[in-house]
């Protein structure tokens, strides 16, 4: 499962929309180790100034690393974190994680991170079965 649900949230969900802070709480609470990438990669990129940043540190566990997949693979969870951020996201292989401004999104590094070139320069024999 992706997420706990906390009961009145699920009430809240099955009357209608669900508020965007209440989401995004559930999934910090639910996913704390790729909630605290996604802080850490956001929090370099504030204190950097760059027009991105990104964190390529291995989890120290499959159920860490599950937590990534699991936020970064839906649709929902990773629209949620980029709303609270203010950034776009993106992923590699299965941990790499990069936070790009949105100003940035066209820029050549994005393209470069989220292209097939960029995948296939970030592969190596330990990250094949991850």
């Amino acid at each position: 499962m992706s997420l706990t649900v906390p009961p009145a949230l699920l009430d809240t969900a099955q009357r209608g929309p669900v508020d965007d802070a209440d989401f995004v709480a559930c999934v910090r609470d639910s996913l704390p180790y790729a909630w605290q990438t996604v802080s850490r990669v956001v929090a370099e990129l504030d204190a950097t100034g760059a027009e991105h940043a990104d964190d390529a540190l291995p989890p120290p566990t499959e159920a860490e690393r599950g937590q990534l997949l699991r936020a970064l693979a839906s649709d929902a969870i990773r629209g949620g974190l980029e709303r609270h951020f203010g950034v776009r996201l993106a992923f590699q292989n299965c941990h790499r994680v990069a936070a790009f401004r949105p100003a940035a999104v066209d820029s050549a590094a994005y393209r470069d991170f989220v292209s097939p070139r960029g995948q296939l320069l970030n592969q190596s024999p330990e990250l094949r079965n991850c």
